[in-house]
């Protein structure tokens, strides 16, 4: 989708298993260090490295792809929000979801995509970017999207988030 017509064609070899990109790390002064986030959870990197230190998002001159502050982004506008805060919201007509593991009472399919039923941060990794282009794609003029645990792969998926609803 993002490609356009830049390339001649596409060789389609189906659904990603992890649905993210790859976590990128690097060893500056010896020093293991997360670039971005991906499809391999920080613990699994802390349990063969011990503790890492994690970059911050960047604006300017990226050390690693998916470093800019804003990234990931789909046309429409994308406002984050808590389990907390998203039972507080009341859903208006043009209002889309992308909700972790529950879906928002009241809010036809078309307009609502849930990550996990299951509350599985794997498997919400593996739908995180077809749900949102899908979003992007049906009758909505915004997308509410809920911040997953911050565990495993939920930091990455939020990462992806934030950078969807960055300016």
């Amino acid at each position: 989708d993002q490609l356009g017509d830049k390339i001649g064609y596409i060789l389609d070899g189906g659904s990603s298993g992890v649905g993210i990109e790859s976590t990128i790390v690097g060893f500056p002064g010896g020093i293991p260090t997360i670039y971005r986030l991906g499809g391999l959870a920080l613990e699994a990197i802390e349990a063969v490295t011990g503790p890492v230190r994690r970059l911050p998002h960047s604006s300017s001159d990226p050390q690693a792809p998916g470093m800019l502050k804003s990234h990931y982004a789909p046309a429409r506008p994308v406002i984050l929000m808590t389990p907390e805060e998203r039972r507080r919201i009341v859903p208006g007509p043009a209002d889309g979801f992308l909700v972790f593991s529950a879906p928002v009472p009241g809010v036809e399919a078309e307009r609502q995509r849930v990550l996990s039923p299951a509350g599985s941060p794997e498997e919400a990794a593996r739908h995180l970017f077809t749900f949102l282009r899908e979003l992007d794609s049906a009758p909505v003029s915004r997308i509410y999207a809920e911040l997953v645990p911050e565990e495993g792969l939920g930091r990455a998926i939020n990462d992806r988030l934030r950078r969807a609803a960055a300016e």
